[in-house]
């Protein structure tokens, strides 16, 4: 449910630029961000920050593609946004005491201390191809190559990377330590 919520508008836009164009496209994805982060708001009393980064380019960058009538812009907003991610999580591993992918997911995960800090580089660097790769689309294909290579070829190339880094940890997790039985009453007992 959490991955609809979070790709929501991605899938409006792409719903409506293939029924309309970019510009309608560009308007509901701002519309529909909009909702989000309120629908947010109301029913958990939080935000997440990518959704208010998100909130805050999207209106911008998609504001500035309506208003100039250039799609360049919104079609800038994922590198934007990937770089940015990258560069939270090189920074993190300079700022705090834990690297940003231990401090999200060292609850549900437990890995030995080395790993956290190779995770961390891995998503970073993840990031910042991705925004590489959007660039490279945006600049060297139509608007419609891009328009799907945002929707599949993102979305897709992410998915690759999690079960990919699946791999990776899971070689690491640690089992939880069975607790050993207590022996029966008669055996406590000494003669």
């Amino acid at each position: 449910m959490k991955f609809l919520f979070d790709f929501f508008p991605i899938l409006l836009f792409f719903v409506a630029y293939k029924a309309y164009d970019i510009y309608v496209a560009t308007a509901v994805m701002i519309v529909a961000t909009f909702i989000q982060v309120s629908w947010s708001w109301l029913q958990f009393r939080r935000v997440e920050k990518m959704h208010l980064i998100t909130l805050v380019l999207i209106t911008v960058l998609g504001g500035a593609t309506l208003i100039l009538r250039d799609p360049a812009f919104i079609m800038w907003k994922p590198s934007i946004i990937n770089w940015a991610f990258g560069a939270v999580f090189i920074g993190s591993q300079f700022i705090g005491k834990k690297p940003i992918v231990q401090r999200m997911m060292e609850s549900n995960v437990e890995l030995p201390a080395h790993i956290w800090p190779r995770l961390n580089s891995a998503w970073a660097i993840f990031f910042i191809i991705l925004g590489f790769l959007n660039l490279y689309v945006f600049k060297n294909y139509d608007e419609e190559t891009w328009v799907n290579f945002k929707l599949f070829g993102m979305i897709g190339l992410t998915f690759v990377f999690i079960i990919g880094q699946a791999f990776f940890i899971g070689k690491y997790i640690k089992e939880p330590q069975e607790t050993t039985e207590e022996a029966p009453e008669e055996s406590k007992e000494k003669p």
